[in-house]
């Protein structure tokens, strides 16, 4: 029997259960579809996510399929530098998600399973049952990063407040028969135009498309290559022909976050806690790093070595995060509305993200090289991470009862680093008590 069930192969899933197997648990990834996905899905991995992969190793297998490195964010399509980012990777990597699901899924000890939609899920204070693909699995514990449509939330009945779409807007993958010279040959930054194209592998192009015609039409109603063709020609005039439309789906600017990510031996991470509008590339990345913040502290509370508290710190610090994200990317649907005042209102934005404060205070936010948590003093960049998940100590002598869990290493500057890559203690007085916050008591092992 695992001692984690993960729901969702999805990177967000994937990375949960990486992290979880390289802390020692055993675990069972839970996934709908018979077969991996083609569909290209996200496309760019924000700086903060490149550290985290770069970390741990998964960096080099995505590396042959990054298209572009791109050296700015945007915001609503006004870009945003991020030269000057503290971080070794000061740009975003333009690659498709699913290139991504498969490094991190290469890695994994025990393989996906595969055709196993989940249709129930019953939990007590021992651990969690799930039917999935027709067959009982049970865990100690159920990480649910099962999408924006999660089963797992339905199923629990979990409150998932927030605002209705109030626009729609058509993405798909296509095939052209002919496009104007220099139109979507490199990959640049969205623009809020409708009609945005971005060059694919295999000949593929990516589409975002929105007009009148979306917005009248039904979320359920099939895309139609005539539909995304004259969207495309009212974008870019009449010599762009569409060939095949190899995948589309309909989206909305829908705002909505879980009450709590935690729900008994349930928690939820990814898409399945937070859904917002795809602008600003935060999607992916935001599911990223909610899985590196859960997988070790999930992983602490499997092996009995958790200090109270310590797993719904995962609540306490990432939905802060992903409240902030839904905020910053209502704020961007509303800048790319084609209304005069809103055209207003985005000149008046682009003016003040001229200002260097201004832009360095959203790069930091949108590349997620920012986000920090109560008493976490940063994060160590130049502390690799234990390969076992320990945290890591620099330049002090771990002290008795605590190799288990901690990696003790040489350094000027002495640190606490969680197995996140977060700064716990900086030198000084209160390293016990950093110890003890984070780790636990000292000797305790399952």
């Amino acid at each position: 029997m695992p001692d984690v069930l993960v729901a969702g192969a999805g990177p967000t899933g994937l990375l949960t259960a990486f992290e979880l197997e390289r802390a020692g648990v055993d675990v069972l990834v839970l996934e709908r579809d018979a077969e991996p996905t083609t569909q290209s899905k996200a496309l760019g991995l924000q700086p903060r996510s490149v550290e985290l992969l770069a970390d741990r190793g998964l960096l080099a297998a995505i590396e042959p399929h990054v298209r572009a490195k791109l050296p700015a964010g945007h915001f609503s399509g006004v870009p945003i530098d991020y030269s000057d980012l503290p971080t070794s990777f000061p740009y975003q990597l333009g690659v498709e998600q699913v290139h991504v699901a498969s490094a991190i899924e290469a890695r994994l000890r025990t393989p996906v399973l595969r055709d196993a939609a989940v249709t129930a899920v019953a939990q007590d204070d021992e651990g969690v049952t799930v039917t999935a693909g027709g067959r009982r699995h049970q865990a100690g514990w159920l990480v649910a990063a099962d999408g924006g449509h999660s089963t797992v939330r339905t199923l629990l009945g979990a409150a998932f407040p927030g605002r209705e779409a109030r626009s729609s807007l058509v993405v798909a993958d296509l095939t052209l028969a002919a496009k104007p010279a220099g139109l979507a040959d490199g990959w640049t930054l969205p623009s809020s135009g409708s009609g945005y194209l971005l060059p694919l592998s295999g000949g593929r192009y990516r589409t975002i498309v929105y007009g009148e015609e979306q917005q009248r039409l039904g979320r359920d109603a099939p895309v139609t290559p005539d539909e995304v063709q004259r969207a495309l020609t009212a974008a870019h005039g009449p010599e762009i022909r569409v060939g095949e439309v190899l995948w589309a789906s309909r989206f909305g600017d829908a705002s909505r976050q879980l009450e709590r990510y935690r729900h008994g031996r349930v928690l939820f991470a990814g898409d399945a806690a937070h859904v917002h509008l795809p602008v600003g590339g935060q999607g992916l990345n935001l599911g990223l790093q909610d899985a590196v913040n859960l997988g070790w502290k999930l992983a602490a509370t499997v092996r009995g070595t958790a200090p109270a508290g310590l797993l719904d710190s995962y609540h306490d610090e990432r939905h802060p995060v992903a409240a902030r994200v839904l905020v910053s990317t209502r704020a961007q649907a509303v800048l790319g509305v084609p209304d005069p005042d809103a055209a207003a209102v985005r000149q008046v934005v682009t003016e003040l993200l001229a200002v260097p404060e201004a832009r360095r205070a959203v790069a930091a936010e949108l590349s997620g090289i920012g986000v920090t948590y109560p008493g976490i003093t940063g994060r160590a960049r130049d502390v690799p991470a234990s390969p076992d998940g320990r945290a890591v100590l620099v330049g002090a002598a771990v002290p008795a009862g605590w190799a288990g869990r901690v990696e003790g290493r040489e350094g000027a500057a002495p640190r606490l680093v969680r197995p996140d890559g977060y700064v716990a203690w900086d030198g000084g007085p209160g390293l016990d008590e950093a110890l003890h916050r984070w780790l636990g008591a000292p000797g305790r092992e399952r």
